[in-house]
């Protein structure tokens, strides 16, 4: 189950928080998110495909277009948490933006993702 759950946060970040294209990401939420999942950043909390495709668009139309996602550690799960080290930056390039997220799965999906940005001051 771990390897499962490990790949559903590398699908995450590569097919999730690094699509562009809103219709395509919706399709990849609902392979990875449970129905009722919620998305919780500091002082605030999304739920639903569509309210978690709307944000994570918000998001990625305010970055250059070269930004990809990348983990920079090994995932680790614990049980039914996850815990994966990304950054963010030009492909091949070391990342300008860094942070984690912790995801709780219910029934072999995220229920929730916890997303921790680095400060890099």
């Amino acid at each position: 189950m771990n390897n499962e759950l490990t790949q559903l946060m590398e699908d995450n970040l590569h097919h999730v928080w690094s699509e562009r294209n809103a219709s395509r990401r919706r399709v990849a939420l609902e392979g990875v998110y449970a129905s009722s999942s919620s998305l919780f950043e500091v002082g605030e909390i999304i739920t639903g495909y569509d309210a978690i495709n709307e944000k994570i668009s918000n998001i990625v139309s305010g970055m250059p277009g070269d930004f990809i996602f990348t983990r920079l550690k090994p995932i680790i799960i614990n049980n039914n948490v996850g815990r994966l080290i990304w950054g963010l930056g030009p492909k091949g390039q070391p990342p300008v933006a860094t942070g984690m997220d912790i995801a709780v799965f219910e029934n072999g999906k995220i229920k929730s993702l916890y997303v921790f940005m680095e400060d890099k001051s």
